[in-house]
């Protein structure tokens, strides 16, 4: 008989009902000890709120400790895998207070961590992505083992656009995944790209029209496999692309200079009117 999908409430330690799970942003089920997660917040095109970035780390962290799920995979409810940051939450008082807080604590920000952790789970963390995949969005995706989109899946850098840099993580996430020159041009620009676009530059690893069915494949595929083997295979390639603890740094730096910055402003003005010139550059 079939394992039914279920959901996994980490404050009982059981599976229960979909409806009954605590997350307000993502929708969790596990089938066939494959865990996957939805973005659920279809209204704001799963916009990452600082909610939903909490809760992906809580639920990173009893995924990562259930040793019976074999593979995650991460998608997006209704018509987009994830528009970026919430913007109303960066631009309320108490969220630009929690943003510079972030950034200069020594340790992992929210924002990297909320991706990077998905890097080190000891299992295939594979995103699906549809829609919108741009900003957060894409850094999420970056960070996973293995991203799979559809060919008109619209993709991008996005934070340039905004005067800000990426710091989710890209330091890391993106090493060796495509080409620093490519990388360059993507954040310098915050231009779009397609799905077969992405693939071509490495950003994808497979384009198909149903990525969710293609993962849940791939999933079962690497369940068939040793589970001590896939990990070690996970850390070790992880290991070829590990950057210094030290560089991950450089983007809260950065992200903090340009945040106080007089084009940051600029470009939040640019982005309604593009008649709109920025001030000399600031900084050397």
């Amino acid at each position: 008989m079939p394992t039914l999908p279920m959901t996994f409430n980490p404050l009982h330690r059981k599976k229960i009902n979909t409806h009954d799970s605590h997350y307000q942003t993502l929708a969790i089920t596990i089938t066939d000890n494959i865990a996957t997660i939805t973005l659920n917040r279809p209204d704001k095109k799963n916009a990452m709120s600082f909610a939903m970035m909490r809760e992906l780390i809580d639920c990173a962290g009893w995924i990562k400790k259930d040793k019976t799920i074999r593979a995650v995979i991460i998608t997006g409810a209704g018509d987009t895998f994830c528009a970026g940051i919430d913007l109303a939450d960066l631009n309320e008082p108490k969220g630009r207070a929690s943003i510079v807080w972030e950034l200069v604590k020594p340790a992992q920000s929210l924002f990297q961590k909320v991706c990077l952790i998905w890097r080190d789970m000891p299992v295939p963390v594979i995103a699906c992505m549809h829609g919108h995949c741009i900003g957060a969005g894409l850094q999420l995706a970056l960070a996973c083992d293995i991203r799979i989109a559809t060919p008109d899946c619209q993709l991008a850098i996005m934070e340039a656009k905004w005067g800000l840099v990426p710091d989710m993580g890209l330091t890391q996430s993106a090493l060796h995944i495509v080409n620093a020159d490519i990388l360059k041009e993507l954040a310098m620009t915050a231009r779009t790209i397609d799905g077969e676009e992405a693939k071509n530059l490495g950003l994808v690893t497979h384009i198909c029209d149903n990525p969710v069915a293609y993962a849940s494949d791939l999933s079962t595929e690497l369940a068939n496999r040793s589970p001590d083997a896939v990990l070690a295979s996970k850390r070790v390639v992880n290991a070829m692309t590990q950057q210094k603890s030290g560089v991950i740094y450089q983007e809260k730096l950065w992200q903090l200079a340009l945040i106080v910055g007089k084009n940051r402003k600029l470009a939040l003005k640019k982005a309604k009117d593009a008649s709109v010139t920025f001030a000399k550059r600031q900084f050397w």
